[in-house]
């Protein structure tokens, strides 16, 4: 799909289908106005009728309108100037390109930028461009008859007002974004027996080879087991797919200048090992790499965006199997920092690759480390599929990652890393446990990944509830590419 900005009056814009807003009681936008009074008061006309009542996310088709140059245009819904706020924005939008892409127009312009909008005009393009992109997104490419693509194929974000290099700056960075959630999608969409830890070395290395700003590592078996990365290697014991440790190092700036390292938790599948997991929805174990689909995204991102700062992603991928050889209840491992852990609960594996991944992120000397990981199920209880929970060793970190999210509408909630709870971790038999109990699994989880970061300043993302849906709308969902990708703009922009 193409994005691009245009000026113009929407009454004189040739094109498949023009969009434009109706606010509750009957107000028109802008742009509205201008069609209404080009079709002599066709819009009107349809709200006298009670037709178009400007509802939030309703919308009304209307097929060549008279003295409009466009072969359609599309009614959207605003609701309540006053009560418009982030939430329905994005319903807005979202109920905008479902009503376009039931159409057969090639090519749409929104006008949808309007002051009284509400929202900021830069914030409304960069969802509009995500919502877009969400809505031409198919899952369907393993099927043996795909659906249709999407006939949409060019979105143009329209304005009577000059473009702005700023509005310009947010149109790439917004595609850039989308097309990293796409990546991280469609990687998270594949079933494990294709996506296995062999095909993420593969597209990492295929990312290098695309951008040059990008240079792969793939660390193999014999050069984890040099490291000394006996907790990684005790998870892939049981399975026949050997794992990998992928680097991805993009240098945006001067290499004096200490990098970001993303790291992201790759369990291609998870079976819980040992500690089995219940049958019923052990298909979406294939989503456990998700951490590490949105690490690819976010550097896919940041290369196509040219970010001005350095950011290295790191990703320990396998898969979590059960064997004769599988690593098992009360087992001890000793990680890359030295640290012993008794392994209570072989489905508690996130943290046994992650800890070490940490301690090997410590080589980049970074500035900051952020850990993407679907880690918890009790993260899911906690906060649902609406906000990733977050643990930060740094309250000006953590307050940069909430910003960020909100600033991209992907947001974070911080939860408490006291000492208090480390406790729960304590082991009769090695430095710790790798579970503390039902009780605070989440925070526990953390803690946990807390005692390898101390060299640096370091946050946790857990994403269990939000890296992909289930039901009927099964499918990734590309966050936290978005929190990620607006976190590093920021810093790039020495926010």
């Amino acid at each position: 799909m193409e994005f691009s900005i245009k000026q113009g009056g929407p009454e004189k814009l040739k094109c498949g289908c023009v969009v434009a807003g109706v606010f509750e009681g009957g107000k028109l936008s802008q742009a509205a106005q201008a069609i209404d009074q080009a079709s002599k008061r066709v819009i009107s006309e349809i709200i006298a009728r009670g037709d178009m009542t400007g509802k939030a996310a309703s919308t009304l088709l209307l097929h060549k309108p008279a003295g409009v140059a466009a072969e359609r245009v599309l009614l959207v819904g605003l609701g309540k100037a006053e009560e418009l706020n982030a939430k329905g924005t994005v319903e807005i939008l979202r109920a905008t390109f479902s009503a376009l892409n039931n159409t057969s127009a090639k090519d749409a312009a929104l006008y949808l930028f309007d002051e009284e909008a509400g929202q900021d005009k830069l914030w409304v393009l960069k969802q509009a461009v995500l919502c877009a992109a969400d809505a031409a997104f198919r899952a369907d490419g393993m099927k043996s008859k795909p659906g249709k693509q999407a006939v949409l194929k060019q979105i143009i974000l329209a304005s009577a007002n000059r473009p702005t290099a700023a509005m310009k700056t947010a149109l790439d960075q917004a595609v850039a974004t989308a097309h990293g959630m796409e990546l991280t999608k469609t990687l998270g969409n594949l079933p494990g027996n294709i996506c296995t830890p062999t095909y993420l070395a593969a597209q990492a290395l295929a990312l290098a080879k695309k951008h040059r700003s990008i240079k792969t590592t793939v660390l193999e078996e014999k050069d984890m087991q040099r490291l000394g990365m006996g907790s990684f290697l005790s998870v892939t014991r049981g399975s026949e797919q050997p794992p990998k440790l992928i680097t991805l190092e993009y240098y945006g700036a001067p290499r004096t200048q200490k990098p970001v390292v993303l790291v992201g938790k790759g369990i291609t599948f998870d079976t819980g090992g040992i500690s089995l997991k219940p049958g019923a929805d052990m298909d979406e174990m294939k989503y456990d790499m998700s951490g590490a689909g949105s690490v690819l995204g976010t550097l896919q991102a940041v290369a196509e965006m040219g970010l001005k700062l350095n950011v290295v992603g790191v990703i320990p991928t396998c898969e979590n199997m059960p064997s004769g050889r599988a690593t098992k209840p009360g087992d001890i491992v000793t990680s890359m920092s030295g640290q012993t852990i008794e392994i209570l609960n072989t489905d508690a594996e996130g943290r046994l690759i992650l800890c070490d991944a940490l301690t090997y992120s410590a080589k980049f000397k970074p500035d900051t480390v952020i850990d993407i990981a679907t880690l918890t199920g009790a993260c899911v209880i906690a906060l649902g599929s609406v906000a990733s929970g977050m643990f930060a060793n740094e309250d000006k970190l953590a307050d940069e990652l909430i910003a960020a999210g909100n600033d991209a509408h992907d947001r974070v909630w911080q939860l408490p890393l006291w000492e208090d709870y480390q406790p729960l971790l304590d082991s009769n038999f090695a430095d710790m446990a790798n579970i503390g109990g039902r009780a605070g699994g989440t925070i526990t989880a953390a803690c946990f990944l807390a005692r390898f970061t101390k060299d640096y300043r370091w946050a946790h993302l857990d994403i269990a509830g939000t890296a992909n849906k289930s039901g009927k709308d099964k499918g990734a969902t590309g966050r936290p590419v978005p929190l990620l990708t607006q976190y590093l703009i920021n810093k790039a922009n020495g926010k």
